[in-house]
């Protein structure tokens, strides 16, 4: 996860691994050993919370293991892998905008620039494509995946797919407060049918975080940094990559250094490289004896700038599509109809005829079926505006207008519902 438990004040710390998940032992977590992290400090909180979660849910490993089981399988399948998916799936997506200062409460504009980017970045439609190496140009991969903000709440009414609600929390923390309404923060919509993308204000220099599928279902998605949004003030992560490599992890994608030196981050073709990148490194920087062409350090896995960072892989792409296959961890979301506006109940105004026209005594007042305008109130209003009421309801449907001077007058019919408009002359 991308730079996102980020802070200058940590020093030199190490982290207890956990054993990897692999094809063939299915285990889930870190690789077995000890990492030491870089001076600047404890970049990531997706594994800090995913040890979180293993430890509090027991049935959250087995979960994941069988998750990385149907992933290798699909993997290895190119035939099941191709069939998969006939085309782009579109995930319905929620924001949740969490704030305490004006600042804080981003624009429905800025959101929807943040939406932009992921689908650039997953489509592989990103202006910086152009500068992906060509060592690596065939390995880029333009994925399956794109999101759409919602148009269908879960209890199928209307809706931009923005929250914007006012807290008193002035930051958070990775203890997913912020996806609790009775903590100060807002519920998770059904995470079944919805990407749910909380933006908020995080403390301790955290960038974002994200849940890896098998977790839970009622903190399911994804955290940001309100100013990592396109435009923000968390330059340089100030491009939206944070949300493209938070929603990565969301996708079952580990960090391209797999965690640990020379680590595992299960995709055949991310090269493997000794830890984590910053900046904007020069390519080609060679790590772990993977020359010529080195690290990947551009992929959006990585922790190098908003800037420096504009791929995935073909293979992190084949892991995502895997979560889409038949009983995959997110194949609830192919027959979601949040991004689906609802359809708007309308009903046919009926359009009135008045006969004869002129007239010297009554109207007839009939519907487009020829039936008498039943339900219907009728004013006759001069040329002036003044209302006539020498004109008289003579039965259903018919206006007895034999007392009114000679001349031309305005009719308004209206049911209740609808108003219309006609004209007769008097003679």
């Amino acid at each position: 996860m991308k730079r996102t438990f980020y802070s200058l004040a940590l020093g030199l710390t190490s982290l207890t691994m956990m054993p990897s998940a692999s094809a063939q032992n299915g285990n889930v977590g870190r690789l077995t050993g000890k990492f030491v992290q870089p001076a600047n400090g404890r970049q990531c909180a997706a594994m800090e919370v995913l040890d979180r979660q293993l430890a509090t849910d027991p049935q959250m490993a087995q979960r994941m293991a069988e998750i990385e089981a149907r992933t290798s399988r699909f993997v290895a399948n190119p035939v099941a892998n191709r069939a998969a998916l006939t085309g782009p799936v579109t995930i319905p997506v929620v924001v949740h905008v969490l704030y305490n200062t004006n600042a804080e409460n981003v624009s429905d504009t800025q959101v929807q620039a943040q939406i932009n980017v992921l689908n650039q970045d997953f489509a592989k439609t990103n202006a910086d494509a152009s500068l992906i190496p060509a060592a690596f140009g065939s390995a880029a991969a333009s994925t399956n995946v794109r999101f759409a903000l919602a148009k269908r709440d879960p209890n199928g009414a209307a809706t931009n797919g923005i929250i914007h609600k006012s807290t008193r929390v002035k930051s958070w923390s990775t203890n997913d407060a912020m996806k609790q309404s009775k903590r100060g923060g807002d519920d998770a919509w059904d995470t079944s049918k919805y990407l749910n993308i909380w933006v908020c204000d995080l403390g301790q220099g955290l960038l974002g975080y994200a849940q890896f599928p098998g977790g839970a279902a009622s903190t399911d998605g994804v955290v940001v940094l309100y100013s990592s949004l396109p435009g923000g003030t968390a330059a340089p992560y100030d491009k939206g990559r944070t949300a493209t490599h938070e929603v990565g992890h969301w996708l079952n994608l580990r960090h391209i250094w797999g965690d640990a030196s020379c680590g595992n981050d299960l995709v055949s073709d991310t090269p493997t490289q000794q830890t984590s990148n910053y900046g904007c490194p020069s390519f080609p920087k060679v790590t772990c004896s993977n020359g010529p062409n080195g690290d990947m350090f551009m992929n959006y896995m990585d922790y190098t700038d908003d800037a420096c960072m504009y791929m995935f892989s073909n293979g992190q792409s084949s892991r995502m599509d895997a979560l889409f296959a038949s009983g995959g961890a997110r194949a609830s979301l192919l027959t979601s109809t949040g991004a689906t506006a609802p359809l708007v109940a309308t009903t046919a105004v009926e359009t009135l005829t008045v006969f004869p026209n002129p007239t010297s005594g009554q109207l007839s007042i009939r519907t487009g079926l020829n039936t008498p305008a039943i339900g219907w109130q009728v004013k006759v209003y001069d040329l002036r505006g003044l209302e006539m009421p020498q004109a008289r309801t003579a039965a259903t449907g018919t206006l007895d207008v034999s007392g009114l001077p000679t001349g031309l007058y305005h009719l308004v019919l209206t049911n209740g519902k609808s108003i219309q408009h006609q004209s007769f002359r008097k003679e």
